[in-house]
């Protein structure tokens, strides 16, 4: 076989010896041998692809009329070439008048996170590519030259973390020493760069053959950040995408503790008093700063949903909106898309969700809650569990179209979520289910917000993820049964339907209280759809459990009152029921509807002992 050398090879594949002899030494280079000390190549072999970038080059296709729309795809270099690309690259010019040595963007899930992410990395990033033609035709490059004398500069680390979603802290160990395992051979040509000295190549190899131990993993960032420096002599980005999914994963199956231990050390080695970090940036949902896991790194800077800087760069704008509609021939559609999509506030800015605009148009523009079932929403159910009577009030309030003030703490942190139930709202407003109607002040990095459902999307995504919690996830069957029951007066049925559920449905509530109940029943009636659901409202001599006043004239009023007692046997069940039916009378909490003009009016007494429930009426 005809052989080379590595001078030759470096010169016909116009890289240098020392990279040519760097993948021969990791095995990239098929053939390849060392005899009496040099490489030697076999004549006939390809330049093995830069494994910096991890995706790899990408050759125009031939396109279509209209460029496919990127359903699902993170990757920057595919979407901006391939596909319709939204150019969000004056995020780098924003972050380059001020550089913050490390940025932090909270948003909520599918709002284009990993995307900017792998942007700012080509952008950055050192390779042998001229990665410089994916951006000579965007926003960023008519900037001028100071801005584009940034771009190739930096070796870059890049984790995303948003699939490290484990059941067990062992599983998610090895899911994340194996993320950080592969990134070191993203950089392959450190393992016998002459600039780094004997112990970190050890660590290097210990890291790559899967042999380190937790104190190699933990000091990772660092260590590499560091050969990254000495190899390139130019400090290193570091990259952290989603670092808080398995945080979350962590306070769902119970590892909490030690995945944030894990996190602490991490971050806080690549991201604190690291002279070999130009700067770094993060994404996640929550800021959690409150668990001490950027503890002391005062240089850390975040940018929130109520934040201005950055409003416009998750997500898209309405102007954006316009011009995508107009390019595939759907201008009529602006309305609709407007009513289903729009109405989420980043900072001062309206901002579409990227992912639904998306799938509406890729899916010939049929308006659908795309955004429904895209993530886990165990946290919430979690914190519904625990709350109270106003919280659920407030929900429903919510689903009716009306706006809740509240403290907004953009950095709660999951255990507060269980401890302390009123910070759903903090959690939902994070998470994309409330918009910011209007923030009155800030206390000590609180705001008072008026918080409300953003568009139609959301609230039948609320309605699916969020009150289908308050009812224990009723199929839908019992939901028409329990409407026509409660719209035809028929005490009995409404009594079969609730036990049913109850027993079907739940665990157990032998220790559970009213409120429990008025949760559970109120969650079932805003389902319902056809009635105004109100609760805990004055009226009359005091204030009623559940109003469900009509939509339309011919419909009837509802009022329901409830009663909850342990260890109630039927009889005596069947007494509470009619206390809580004589109640309605006793109080008149009739009077609001019979103002309104509400002829005809249902009421119930429902009484619960633990799983059992009798149900008293009166028309």
């Amino acid at each position: 076989m005809v052989m080379m050398s590595a001078k030759e090879a470096s010169t016909l594949w116009g890289i240098s010896t020392r990279r040519v002899t760097t993948l021969c030494s990791a095995g990239k280079i098929p053939g390849a041998s060392k005899e009496n000390g040099s490489w030697q190549i076999p004549a006939n072999a390809e330049k093995p692809a830069d494994a910096r970038v991890r995706t790899g080059a990408y050759k125009k296709s031939t396109m279509p009329a209209h460029l496919p729309l990127p359903v699902g795809i993170s990757d920057y270099r595919l979407a901006s070439t391939e596909y319709y690309y939204v150019d969000k690259t004056l995020m780098i010019k924003d972050f380059l008048e001020q550089r913050p040595m490390v940025s932090l963007f909270t948003r909520p899930r599918r709002f284009g996170k990993t995307l900017n992410m792998d942007m700012l990395r080509v952008f950055f990033e050192k390779t042998e590519e001229d990665t410089s033609k994916y951006f000579t035709n965007k926003a960023i490059w008519a900037c001028g030259q100071k801005y584009r004398d940034y771009q190739g500069k930096y070796p870059v680390i890049f984790l995303t973390f948003k699939d490290v979603k484990r059941n067990t802290w062992e599983e998610t160990y090895a899911h994340l020493t194996r993320l950080i395992g592969e990134e070191y051979l993203r950089h392959a040509d450190l393992a016998d760069s002459p600039a780094c000295n004997d112990f970190e190549k050890a660590v290097y190899q210990r890291i790559v053959s899967s042999t380190a131990d937790s104190t190699d993993y933990i000091s990772s960032l660092k260590t590499l950040s560091s050969m990254l420096h000495k190899h390139y002599n130019c400090p290193a980005v570091i990259i952290i995408d989603e670092y808080d999914t398995p945080i979350q994963q962590g306070h769902l199956m119970g590892f909490y503790d030690d995945a944030v231990s894990f996190m602490r050390g991490l971050f806080s080695g690549g991201l604190k008093d690291n002279r070999s970090l130009a700067f770094g940036f993060l994404t996640g949902i929550l800021r959690v700063a409150k668990e001490s896991i950027f503890s002391g790194l005062n240089n850390l800077v975040v940018n929130s949903v109520l934040d201005k800087k950055y409003n416009t760069y998750f997500g898209f704008t309405a102007d954006e909106v316009a011009k995508m509609a107009a390019y595939y021939g759907a201008s009529d559609k602006l309305n609709e898309l407007r009513d289903w999509y729009d109405g989420y506030r980043f900072g001062d800015a309206e901002i579409y969700n990227p992912w639904s605009v998306i799938n509406y148009f890729s899916a010939g523009c049929e308006a659908r809650p795309y955004w429904l079932s895209t993530s886990n929403n165990d946290v919430i159910s979690e914190v519904l569990e625990q709350a109270d009577k106003d919280i659920y009030t407030q929900l429903t309030d919510l689903l009716q179209g009306k706006t809740v003030a509240t403290y907004v703490d953009t950095s709660v942190i999951y255990p507060q979520l269980q401890n302390n139930p009123s910070s759903i709202y903090s959690f939902l407003l994070v998470s994309g289910y409330l918009k910011v109607v209007k923030a009155e002040t800030s206390i000590s990095g609180d705001y008072l917000c008026h918080v409300a459902l953003p568009n139609r999307e959301i609230t039948y995504v609320y309605n699916k993820e969020i009150l289908s919690h308050l009812n224990v996830m009723m199929p839908q069957t019992t939901v028409v049964a329990i409407q026509e029951a409660l719209y035809s007066g028929d005490e009995s049925k409404l009594q079969q339907q609730i036990q049913t559920l109850l027993t079907q449905s739940v665990s157990s509530f032998d220790t559970a209280g009213e409120n429990f109940y008025h949760g559970f029943v109120l969650g079932l009636c805003a389902l319902l759809g056809n009635a105004y659901a109100t609760s805990n409202r004055e009226s009359g001599d005091g204030r009623y459990d559940i109003q469900l006043a009509p939509k339309t004239p011919t419909m009837p009023g509802i009022i329901i009152e409830l009663k909850a007692e342990k260890h109630c046997d039927t009889e005596q069940l069947q007494k509470l029921s009619q206390t809580a039916l004589n109640q309605i009378e006793d109080k008149k909490y009739d009077t609001e509807m019979l103002t309104h003009g509400v002829k005809s009016i249902y009421k119930y007494g429902v009484a619960f002992s633990g799983k059992n429930v009798e149900v008293a009426f009166k028309k």
